[in-house]
């Protein structure tokens, strides 16, 4: 799993660009082990094939974009903290809380470490690396990816032109970042310096710089300009140590740093799905979906006109069979009524009248009552029957030996039923 580390400009210089996906970023493509497999330094817009590919994003901010503030936070939950955070920070700020981005970091001391971001900033960030396809994206301050030594200082530029960013840890916790906009050219690297000098008046500081400017750098701060001239006591430069600047210390800083600004917007830095890579099997999947949608509706659609056609035919038949009947509600209902209605006038008797009905349940019960000695006929399971709404209600003793299952299975190969809607009560009916 790859890890893309890109050091971004900062706001100021973007805002002062026409198009500050143009500006020069340095970038290194690391694997897990921190080897670095490419680097170099590019305009953002040429970096989005890269982001896509890469499974992690790892943007190192500008440090004078980001603030590093130390408060004395009470102990809370990390929900809790979030959200009475920018309360604590308040005072400190200059600007509208709600305009910024307040991330907890460590506690130590007592004193929990916030950071404070520009919200807008924060947020065009994330949207633009999210639309070249970014995965996992994660922010975090230049200045807590310096190394940190006790008792030293540690610092190190970014260029924009002539402009340049400044950031300086003094501690585990405390960073600070420095927009140093010289005159000219010629008197940058003694603003830096001077810079570093009055930050840091007292702590031996190292100094990294882009390998162009290794050597000027080293000839200010030994006490010369950069035609060899002399300039201050060796003695008080000399704290001063000038490095070439490379990857190695900022790819271990920002795997240390526990501080992710991303997560003030809500975007976490776990993994996320690559919908790029299946985009091709969604729209597959999209297509079979609708299909079968389609196809069900056809069918649905077909069957609705199946039964009307059907329905139709059927109202027809029952007028042309009873053109009298003027109300057809269900044609089927109303000629299974009248087909019962003229078996009776004919003088056929109908499964569930009670003629029917009491000759089937006696000789059903004959049946049953003569299988076991002793049962004493039919006289000695009924004590009454009722004939109600084309039921038949037979009221059993209570002292009966006969059973209700195998009476209601002889029933059912008769076509009837026999319920028990209370205790000591059959009702037998048609099963229809």
């Amino acid at each position: 799993m790859s890890t893309l580390y890109i050091r971004l400009p900062s706001k100021a210089a973007a805002d002062a660009a026409e198009h500050w996906m143009t500006l020069p970023c340095p970038f290194a493509l690391a694997t897990p082990g921190d080897v670095i497999e490419r680097e170099g330094i590019a305009p953002l817009s040429e970096l989005a094939g890269a982001v896509a590919a890469a499974h992690r994003v790892v943007l190192v901010l500008a440090a004078s974009d980001v603030t590093l503030l130390r408060v004395k936070a009470p102990p809370l939950s990390s929900a809790k903290l979030k959200l009475a955070l920018p309360n604590l920070v308040e005072d400190q700020l200059m600007s509208d809380p709600d305009e910024c981005v307040v991330v907890p970091g460590n506690l130590a001391d007592g004193l929990r470490t916030a950071a404070v971001v520009q919200r807008g900033w924060l947020d065009i960030l994330s949207k633009s690396f999210t639309n070249f396809g970014a995965r996992s994206l994660v922010a975090v301050p230049a200045q807590l990816c310096l190394p940190h030594r006790e008792g030293s200082a540690t610092a190190a530029i970014a260029e924009q032109g002539i402009d340049i960013d400044l950031a300086l840890r003094m501690s585990e916790q405390d960073g600070l970042g420095l927009p140093i906009m010289p005159e000219s050219a010629d008197t940058a690297v003694q603003e830096v310096l001077a810079t570093l000098r009055t930050m840091a008046p007292n702590m031996p500081i190292t100094l990294y710089v882009p390998q162009a400017r290794v050597i000027g750098y080293q000839q200010a701060a030994g006490g010369a300009d950069i035609d060899g001239e002399p300039t201050l006591e060796p003695a008080v430069e000399q704290r001063i140590s000038v490095f070439a600047d490379n990857w190695s210390h900022w790819l271990a800083g920002a795997g240390k740093s526990s501080l992710n600004l991303m997560s003030g917007l809500g975007a976490g830095s776990g993994p996320q799905v690559n919908w790029r890579q299946w985009r091709w099997a969604i729209g597959l999947a999209a297509a079979i979906l609708l299909i079968n949608a389609l196809g069900l509706n056809i069918d649905w659609w077909r069957m609705k006109r199946e039964a009307s056609s059907l329905r139709t035919a059927m109202i027809q038949t029952f007028r042309s069979t009873y053109p009298k009947e003027t109300v057809i509600l269900d044609p089927l209902a109303q000629m299974h009524r009248k087909i019962d209605e003229a078996q009776r006038n004919s003088g056929q008797a109908a499964p569930d009248d009670f003629a029917q009905l009491a000759a089937n349940f006696a000789e059903v019960l004959a049946s049953e009552a003569d299988k076991g000695p002793g049962q004493g006929g039919a006289a000695s399971v009924i004590a009454s029957i009722e004939y109600h709404e084309r039921s038949l209600l037979v009221h059993v003793k209570a002292d009966s030996k006969v059973s209700m299952d195998k009476v209601k299975v002889a029933l059912a190969a008769r076509n009837l039923s026999l319920n028990s809607p209370s205790n000591g009560v059959w009702q037998i009916g048609s099963a229809k």
